[in-house]
């Protein structure tokens, strides 16, 4: 038997090495050729490349003889998540969501990136932005985005991207995280940023290295919190996994 895990997270990751290393034959969907290099070489694991939607999802899960999915996805990607549940009820195959362990919250929380946009309006500081690529349209919306740096994974086309959205290239600044806070610092002060943007990503994410580091610069977080869901973290899980394959 085998288990289907949606990955690309470093969650995702640690699992599937888990699974290499007990024995557990694992087929492994990630978005990305990074995420897919992240995974190295195993003959337990069987990597695939490239996003998928839920009728897709459903092929793959037909097609797999699967005895379980795992939904190791990052904890902001609501419309994978919810297309994963969709396809594995469709299919009816026993369907588990790997919780991210939480991290202490620092600084101003907000729910969702409206109002984040609402809380940058109320203020003419310089903005260093770490959610990434994928947030570029609601950050367009900010008052006067001239202010904001941008930091995003390395990609073709990615000065391009930011630039068709209204956002200044020299303030760009590319990197693969997690950083350490000595790299975050560095960010914050090429920025000459007084406010830090980011999503409650956990240790995994580097959450605790970007608030220490805005601490350590004297200057504002502005934390967005993750959407509430159910799950097993990653002890529960692997147990969960041990009795039942």
């Amino acid at each position: 038997m085998k288990i289907l895990i949606f990955g690309g997270t470093t969650e995702g990751r640690e699992l599937s090495e888990w699974c290499a290393a007990n024995g557990i034959f694992a087929d492994v969907s990630v978005t990305t050729d990074y995420g897919a290099r992240l995974l190295g070489s195993d003959d337990m694991l069987n990597v695939f490349t490239g996003k998928l939607d839920c009728k897709e999802m459903k092929t793959l899960i037909r097609a797999g003889g699967y005895a379980a999915v795992i939904d190791a996805t990052h904890p902001y990607a609501v419309e994978a998540t919810a297309n994963i549940r969709e396809a594995c009820e469709e299919t009816d195959i026993p369907y588990y969501r790997l919780l991210r362990e939480n991290s202490k919250l620092s600084g101003l929380c907000v729910n969702d990136l409206a109002e984040l946009v609402s809380e940058l309006d109320k203020t003419d500081q310089t903005v260093l932005s770490t959610l990434g690529s994928k947030e570029l349209p609601a950050l367009a919306k900010v008052r006067d985005i001239g202010r904001i740096w941008l930091r995003v994974l390395p990609s073709d086309g990615i000065e391009d991207l930011c630039a068709s959205y209204g956002f200044d290239r020299a303030h760009i600044i590319t990197g693969k995280g997690p950083f350490m806070v000595e790299e975050n610092t560095a960010h914050i002060r090429r920025s000459g940023a007084k406010i830090l943007v980011t999503k409650e990503s956990g240790a995994a994410g580097g959450y605790p290295e970007k608030t220490e580091a805005a601490h350590i610069c004297g200057i504002k977080t502005i934390t967005i919190k993750r959407p509430a869901e159910n799950g097993y973290t990653f002890d529960k899980l692997t147990k969960i996994l041990t009795e039942k394959l």
